[in-house]
């Protein structure tokens, strides 16, 4: 590409900072920051939008704001084989995009502009993620991401031509990049085909154009001879679509010659595009209306995703909350375990039976209860070896009690979190429906050390009280078992035998600790050994339960609320109250230089004559002071043929007095 000497191009310039640009700059940092980790309602979708939220900021919106005297971006939009290519070369009168149904899926997206206008285009101020390559550069590795510029002086300056992907594209990469292109344009020229213009996904797509009230114009192509009905039912569906102010054109099916279309089938289009190309007020109004659609989209859209990242919120403590409510009820079911005498059978009652002796010692023991401090230095100097049998028993049918518990934590936490489509998706590849397998180990552990707290209480108490070392000398192991049986030996819950046994069990435990300390310090022990062992069982449990935790602490969700979203949508929607396009200054453009795409001088000099057979009428004769201006032919304001617009609407949707 080169540029004639006497040819200097435009220098970008930007536009000064404004109070909307930095809004909209917070804006884009807080939809950055936005992380939908978990999969509440519409998650996924919320993540998309979010995604493209930021693109079009990057894309669109921010390089606008700067650079509003920039040329105005036309993409050209739609289904595979609509002739998109085919139209962007008729109207400049040469091939500059390979037309086809494999291209672009093995090309690049295509942006002719007027050589003026190459440094608009050549850096980053708008799509900074497609790298840049021009005709000079060599086709070589995958160009699909990459935006081709080719400079051409058949178009007027100050309008530029975007050739997009296909929207419907095989490749999910193509119409991911078209929609991307599509929401980086200040106008659409959207073209589909009489055969094709009810197809879903052109739809879903301008329904979007219309709820931010993007400029577009429609082209439908390959309309035959008596097709009228198809071109009135297709301003019926744009009409319907919130689509009335676009305008339509109509392309017959026509014979290429050397690859383009005739003059006379592009004219109106030509037409339309060269008027637009040479007014700098016509096209500051439609980037200004543009601009205003997208920023109040944008404002609506982080407001459904400050919504969205609450819900995060919400999400992550309801399954924090099963974790807790679940291992609460586990803490409950050791303490009812641990306190009614369920522990105080089997192989724990014999051990203590063994260490305690025969009923007559039960007897003795009532009937001495007044020299028992004596009567109980004897009674462990000569059974000091059987109460480590008793805590290993006791050890035994804890550690029992306390796994059977994690397990059935862990079972009904996993089955609520596999219920909740935000825990479901956290538990995929991990097995947490059981305790762990170090937890088995880490139980006997914190038994351990449990009766060693029992054991240092009974301890410390002893040294407290004068007189009483040299007996737990003797009796310190006895005296802790007893206390650990005490824990244990409530009656509640018992019956029939049971209750005797507990009960016997208690009175002996009870009378021995109540002869060394007092029945006031047997009372505190108690309960503090009780206490000791609750707070060990609630870490084991806190422990179990942070596997689960654990998984939302990676996530982030508990800090992905929306209010800093929120604000920052407000702040744009303040902002732009002041600096709507209509009480905006007004951004020195370039003047056209005259430069008419081809076929528009034809259409003109045929008075305006619509060249599909059937599709619209000839334009009557009237004095210059009356005939339409930009607005009518943009908007359609008049008469509507099958090809023709409507009234135009402000961007509230009420009619406009100003054309």
């Amino acid at each position: 590409m080169t540029t004639p000497d006497d040819e200097r191009p435009a220098t970008p310039t930007s536009a000064p900072s404004s109070p909307l640009a930095g809004a909209l700059e917070e804006l884009r940092t807080r939809l950055d920051a936005t992380r939908l980790p978990l999969e509440t309602p519409g998650a996924a979708v919320a993540r998309q939008d979010a995604a493209q939220a930021v693109e079009q900021l990057d894309d669109y919106v921010l390089p606008r704001l700067r650079a509003r005297g920039a040329p105005l971006l036309v993409v050209v939009g739609g289904s595979t084989g609509a002739g998109k290519s085919t139209l962007v070369n008729s109207l400049l009168g040469e091939e500059v995009s390979t037309p086809g149904v494999l291209r672009p899926t093995t090309r690049s997206p295509v942006l002719a502009h007027h050589p003026l206008d190459g440094r608009w285009f050549s850096t980053d101020r708008i799509l900074p993620g497609l790298a840049r390559v021009t005709a000079d550069d060599p086709a070589t590795g995958d160009t699909r991401r990459a935006l081709r510029l080719v400079s051409t002086s058949a178009l007027p300056q100050g309008l530029a031509l975007l050739d997009a992907p296909d929207i419907d594209s095989v490749e999910v990469a193509n119409r991911e990049l078209a929609a991307q292109l599509l929401a980086a344009a200040d106008l659409w020229l959207f073209v589909t085909t009489a055969a094709r213009y009810a197809d879903a996904v052109p739809w879903d797509l301008l329904a979007t154009a219309a709820g931010r009230r993007a400029q577009v114009a429609l082209v439908v192509d390959r309309v035959d001879p008596g097709a009228e009905a198809v071109v009135a039912d297709l301003r019926r569906m744009m009409d319907g679509h919130g689509l009335t102010a676009a305008p339509l054109f109509a392309v017959p099916e026509s014979t290429q010659v050397d690859g383009l279309l005739p003059e006379h089938v592009v004219g109106q289009i030509a037409a339309y595009l060269s008027d637009l190309g040479a007014d700098p007020a016509a096209r500051d109004a439609v980037v200004g209306a543009t601009l205003d659609g997208v920023v109040d989209d944008l404002v609506r859209r982080s407001t459904h995703l400050a919504d969205a990242a609450d819900a995060q919120v919400e999400a992550d403590a309801r399954l924090r909350a099963v974790c807790d409510r679940y291992a609460d009820d586990a803490v409950e079911r050791v303490a009812a375990a641990t306190s009614d005498g369920t522990l105080l059978r089997g192989e724990v009652l014999a051990r203590w039976q063994d260490f305690v002796g025969t009923g007559e010692f039960f007897r003795s023991i009532e009937k001495r209860v007044g020299r028992a401090r004596d009567a109980v230095v004897g009674f462990f100097r000569g059974r000091p070896a059987q109460a480590p049998h008793v805590e290993e028993a006791i050890a035994h049918g804890l550690e029992a009690v306390i796994l059977d518990a994690i397990d059935e934590a862990a079972e009904r936490t996993y089955a609520a979190w596999r219920g909740d489509p935000a825990g479901a998706a956290l538990l995929d590849g991990l097995d947490l429906s059981r305790g762990s397998s170090a937890m088995r180990t880490g139980v006997a552990e914190q038994i351990r050390a449990w009766q060693g707290d029992v054991l240092d209480l009974v301890r410390e108490q002893g040294e407290d009280k004068r007189g009483t070392a040299r007996a737990l000398s003797f009796g310190l192991n006895g005296l802790g078992v007893s206390l650990m049986v005490l824990v244990f030996a409530s009656t509640g819950g018992l019956t029939g035998i049971e209750v005797g046994i507990a009960g016997g069990t208690a009175v002996v435990a009870q009378k021995l600790l109540e002869a060394v300390f007092g029945d006031e310090a047997v009372r505190r022990l108690t309960a503090t050994a009780r206490e000791h062992l609750e707070q060990r069982v609630r870490t084991m449990l806190d422990d179990e339960a942070g596997r689960y935790t654990s998984q939302l602490d990676a996530t982030g969700a508990a800090q992905a609320g929306g209010a800093a979203l929120l604000a920052a949508a407000r702040g744009v929607e303040h902002a732009a109250r002041g600096e709507r396009f209509g009480g905006a200054a007004r951004t020195a453009a370039p003047s056209s230089d005259g430069t008419q795409l081809r076929g528009a001088v034809r259409w003109r000099a045929g008075g305006g004559q619509a060249s599909a057979p059937g599709v619209g009428a000839k334009v009557p004769d009237v004095p210059d002071d009356d005939k339409p201006g930009f607005w009518r032919r943009l908007f359609g304001r008049g008469a509507r043929g099958p090809a023709g617009g409507t009234t135009p609407r402000d961007r509230n949707g009420e009619p406009r007095d100003d054309a």
